[in-house]
């Protein structure tokens, strides 16, 4: 079998991002994938997912274009065809990874690998028909072995998924019909946006949350306010609830629980179970190395090393945040590392998107995070409703927050809800990453008439010297 300079376990969006990058830096490079190149992001996360969303947001559109003088018939959802679209820009975008691998010339094995010792991975049969032009299982040696196994779905006890009445997000994303009513167990990010999802399509939606409040990653404005949107939407947004019982028969499932209210029981025709994700740790021979995890996951440094020499660890397996774009940028200082390239100087804050209606981004600090490090900070705040794009498009609902640091004056953190606010983050993100200040901003200028002078208004507003307010 050859020798590698490197393999990557996992060919998620770290996974395939760090072999393409090793592939570039000259390092003989192999990715050891078991299931779908692209992982579980492209195929049956934030691919699929934005798909679907993107076709209920245009359903809230049509619904509301009387509104902007457009007269049209009462929409219906052609639910397969919305399915089926999804499913073919997944598999697209994973066509473009087999592409991509192979230009770079990197190897891909195919099948499940399990560490037998530093440099030597085992690839045992993978699932489904291998890819065209991949190699074969069997025993592969490499200077550097990298983990990109990724994260999936949390299971709850006394919830489990049949894909008939109770569903995983898998099922939540090839329904095969559109479900009159559906209880979704969990307030986060994906939470929150299948509920946004059933309920643009169509579906009376229950979100259900253990914790006081959703969103409880998000800055606390920024939560209740999407609390009130999905209100407004006519999703039952329910918080602080213990469920004791879920049972499901040929009328629905029950959902049994406790609230600040006293016990209470729901029934709907399908429960999402949708509790966030947890690393894909087991199999891979970790605890027989004696790997050092942390809280879950596999501890690594800033370039991605292991306790063991030779192992290293990116993206979600090797902790939070979970997201796809931190683990392409760790994937890419993991590989310069071992390149000889150095380390960046930082990787700086990472970004977080909710793609609901109204979507939500956020970069750096939280209030409540501010505050418990002992930072005094100026606050603004800007309101969507008195942003000239935002009423000509009529998505006024939602807000831009800022925090500066008092003492001096730099940002430290941003969160948005309204409209495509996801499209707007980078600018902080690039004024985080860059140190900016309070003035830079001030003095920085904003097209008009944008959403992005909501940022500036905001900005002003810190300082007592919004405009628009």
């Amino acid at each position: 079998m050859p020798a590698y300079d490197v393999i990557v376990i996992g060919a998620g969006p770290g996974g395939y991002v760090a072999a393409i990058r090793a592939a570039q830096l000259g390092l003989r490079t192999a990715v050891v994938e078991r299931r779908h190149l692209g992982g579980i992001c492209l195929n049956w996360g934030c691919i699929p997912t934005k798909s679907l969303l993107h076709s209920a947001a245009l359903m809230d559109e049509v619904r509301h274009a009387g509104t902007f003088g457009i007269r049209s018939e009462t929409p219906s959802v052609d639910l397969p065809t919305v399915v089926a679209r999804s499913r073919t820009v997944a598999g697209q975008l994973n066509t473009g990874v087999q592409f991509l691998l192979r230009k770079n010339k990197v190897d891909v094995i195919w099948g499940a690998a399990e560490i037998l010792a530093p440099g030597m991975v085992r690839v045992t049969a993978g699932e489904g028909e291998a890819p065209k032009g991949t190699f074969a299982p069997g025993d592969y040696d490499a200077a550097h072995i990298i983990i990109a196994t990724g994260a999936s779905e949390r299971r709850l006890p006394g919830i489990v998924a049949d894909g008939e009445r109770i569903w995983s997000y898998h099922h939540a994303m090839m329904p095969a019909a559109l479900p009159a009513s559906i209880a979704i167990v969990g307030g986060g990010a994906i939470g929150v946006e299948f509920a946004s999802l059933y309920s643009s399509l169509g579906a009376k939606v229950t979100l259900i949350e253990r914790l006081a409040r959703i969103l409880p990653q998000e800055d606390a404005e920024v939560a209740e306010q999407m609390s009130k949107s999905l209100r407004k939407r006519g999703i039952e947004v329910l918080t602080g609830v213990e469920i004791s019982q879920v049972s499901s028969d040929v009328a629905g499932v029950t959902v049994r629980f406790s609230d600040p209210d006293g016990p209470r029981e729901i029934t709907a025709d399908k429960l999402l179970s949708a509790a966030g994700v947890v690393a894909n740790v087991d199999g891979l021979g970790l605890e027989k190395l004696g790997v050092a995890l942390r809280n879950g996951t596999i501890a690594a440094d800033a370039a991605g090393r292991t306790s063991i020499s030779g192992l290293y660890a990116i993206g979600d397996v090797a902790g939070p945040p979970m997201l796809a774009h931190k683990a392409e940028h760790e994937g890419v200082r993991c590989v310069e590392a071992i390149a000889g390239r150095g380390l960046h100087a930082g990787m700086g804050p990472v970004p977080s998107c909710i793609f609901a209606a109204p979507q939500v981004a956020s970069i750096g600090l939280t209030e409540e995070a501010a505050l418990q490090k002992g930072l005094v900070v100026d606050i603004g705040r800007f309101a969507f409703r008195g942003n000239g794009k935002a009423v000509t498009i009529g998505e006024t609902d939602g807000f831009v927050k800022v925090l500066f640091d008092k003492v001096s004056g730099r940002l430290v953190g941003a969160h948005m809800i309204g409209p495509s606010v996801s499209e707007l983050v980078p600018v902080f993100s690039l004024a985080l990453t860059m140190g900016a200040t309070r003035e830079h901003l001030l003095h920085t200028i904003f097209p008009h008439p944008t959403l992005s002078e909501a940022l500036h208004e905001a900005t002003l507003a810190s300082d007592s010297r919004a405009i628009h307010a």
